[in-house]
């Protein structure tokens, strides 16, 4: 229990906001994937509190995810067709090779910023 209680502060006095363990929180509270699971966002409210747990790999040893209030929240915004044509130019130019200028069916690698062919045009030769 000893790793509950370095990571409770319901006052807020240790950390400035309420802070619960993890899976501790209080009904009421979401963090911002729990609100877009339920079809909501924060709607620019602050960050009403947090959920901590300790966690050795991280460098702070701490884990930490912001909580929002569920009663504040508003819906989230409709994609409009203007946002619906802006994302698939997004896609496509993802998909495009900037130096062959080929669409493929799925993304360019960014670690190589075209496609394979291009990169390594020996071995495809070879094959």
């Amino acid at each position: 229990m000893a790793a509950y209680s370095k990571c409770s502060d319901p006052a807020g006095a240790r950390f400035g906001i309420p802070t619960y363990p993890w899976r501790f929180a209080p009904t009421g509270y979401a963090t911002r994937r729990q609100l877009r699971a339920s079809g909501l966002r924060p709607g620019g409210q602050p960050v009403a509190a947090q959920v901590m747990r300790s966690q050795r790999s991280r460098k702070g040893g701490v884990q930490v995810a912001y909580l929002y209030r569920v009663d504040r929240a508003k819906p989230v915004r409709p994609m409009t067709s203007r946002k619906w044509g802006a994302l698939a130019l997004a896609m496509l130019a993802r998909r495009t090779c900037p130096q062959c200028r080929i669409t493929y069916s799925y993304c360019i690698p960014t670690s190589l910023g075209m496609c394979v062919s291009c990169a390594f045009p020996e071995e495809q030769r070879a094959a």
